[in-house]
């Protein structure tokens, strides 16, 4: 590396450049419908546990990320009260004992404004934090996200959340097809099904990295306190 390079993670399927003021990390739905029991996620026959082990390293990167001065934006998928922005194909889609806009035990099932709705306390957004509540899977779609990173000069995203095959996917495939880059943590995206979690992993580094990039939380912790250095 000259000294004119920025600092970098390695990854698959080659490092991922780390420049100081460049970088965001995106944490992806953490909501208690889908990742506490008796929550949508297992009304939809889901095993939530499944989600369970990326708290805890989620949680150490995103405290990092914080002493490091990375800009944090948390996203929630949910919709307006009066479901005005829940197509109905979205309604019906699935065999779940109960819908959105149902009650459940958490309030309103994705319903903005309901306990269910909102992150887990393990990993609650800090007051100055970015919270972006999205209709859809992707975190793009009907949001002011593009427009945020924008004027922040956000070009590189570590992407964490759930669920891996979804919106975490959905998310990284938007990204890409908008410029950034991005570098998916293996041990800090989930999903219900294991087999799920090893393909959608794969398909991110494909060819060459067709969608982004894969690391794992432990790696990333080793390089990021330089990004904070570099930008001293």
């Amino acid at each position: 590396m000259t000294s004119f390079d920025p600092p970098s993670v390695p990854a698959a399927p080659g490092p991922f450049p780390l420049p100081a003021g460049q970088v965001a990390l995106v944490v992806i739905d953490m909501q208690r419908d889908f990742l506490l029991p008796g929550g949508f996620g297992e009304t939809l026959g889901n095993d939530v546990d499944q989600l369970a082990a990326v708290v805890p390293p989620l949680q150490r990167v995103l405290a990092a990320a914080r002493d490091a001065g990375l800009m944090i934006i948390h996203t929630r998928e949910g919709h307006r009260p009066d479901l005005s922005d829940l197509p109905p194909a979205k309604l019906r889609r699935g065999l779940p004992s109960l819908r959105i806009g149902d009650q459940g035990r958490y309030g309103r099932i994705l319903i903005r404004g309901e306990y269910g709705h909102d992150i887990i306390d393990e990993l609650a957004p800090l007051p100055d934090e970015t919270v972006i509540d999205k209709p859809g899977k992707g975190s793009f779609y009907g949001t002011d996200l593009q427009a945020i990173l924008t004027e922040a000069g956000i070009t590189q995203l570590i992407v964490t959340g759930v669920t891996t095959e979804v919106c975490v996917h959905t998310t990284v495939r938007e990204a890409n097809d908008r410029g950034y880059e991005a570098l998916v943590l293996s041990d800090c995206v989930g999903s219900y099904f294991p087999e799920f979690q090893r393909v959608g992993l794969d398909m991110i580094t494909a060819q060459g990295g067709i969608f982004g990039w894969v690391t794992d939380s432990a790696t990333l912790l080793q390089h990021l306190s330089s990004v904070a250095t570099s930008a001293a």
